[in-house]
């Protein structure tokens, strides 16, 4: 089966997802800096999750570059990935529109959770329609420790959210700052 449908269908659902977060930045009204001060967690909130649907677009290609073919297993998984992602204008404006607080923070967590967990299978599918253990992927993937840390600082970040939402968020970002390069492991074994 050829991946270029896949890649098309996955640009074109994450491109959405980044459209109708915009489209939750609404147009102050008036033309000095203290009608924006109220728009910064909104701001904040698009721009951690612009990052992170970036990061997954950024890292979806490499996981594809990598792969030579796609099966009806890799289309599920894909499409379970692309369902957590497309809850993501939800989270970000329930966390900015209320400034951060424990609910929505916690939310926004089990979001971004639900995500990393979806990424598990996608890999693990893709793994198995290109050679299995033996295939480059594989190889290029290993233990995969950045996404058994991704989960755990999550879950720790849910958790947190209940009594320091603003230390969730730092954790969040953390685990976005551990992912904004692209698995390198993937680009090495592709040179090679």
């Amino acid at each position: 089966m050829d991946k270029g449908r896949l890649e098309a269908f996955s640009d074109g659902v994450l491109a959405i997802i980044i459209t109708i977060m915009v489209l939750e930045l609404k147009v102050p009204h008036g033309d000095s800096w203290d009608v924006l001060l109220p728009q910064w967690p909104v701001f904040l909130s698009y721009v951690m999750s612009f990052i992170y649907v970036g990061i997954y677009w950024n890292n979806h290609h490499h996981l594809l570059h990598a792969s030579e073919r796609v099966s009806g297993g890799v289309l599920w998984a894909n499409l379970h990935l692309l369902f957590w992602l497309s809850l993501m204008p939800v989270a970000t404006g329930w966390i900015g529109e209320n400034h951060f607080a424990q609910l929505p923070v916690a939310l926004y967590g089990v979001v971004l959770l639900m995500c990393a967990l979806a990424w598990q299978p996608l890999q693990h599918s893709l793994i198995s329609a290109n050679g299995g253990k033996s295939s480059l992927l594989a190889q290029a993937i290993g233990s995969d420790w950045k996404g058994k840390v991704a989960a755990t600082m999550y879950l720790v970040g849910i958790l947190l959210a209940f009594v320091a939402p603003w230390v969730s968020c730092l954790l969040y970002a953390t685990v976005a700052a551990i992912w904004f390069i692209p698995d390198r492991r993937i680009e090495s074994r592709i040179k090679q």
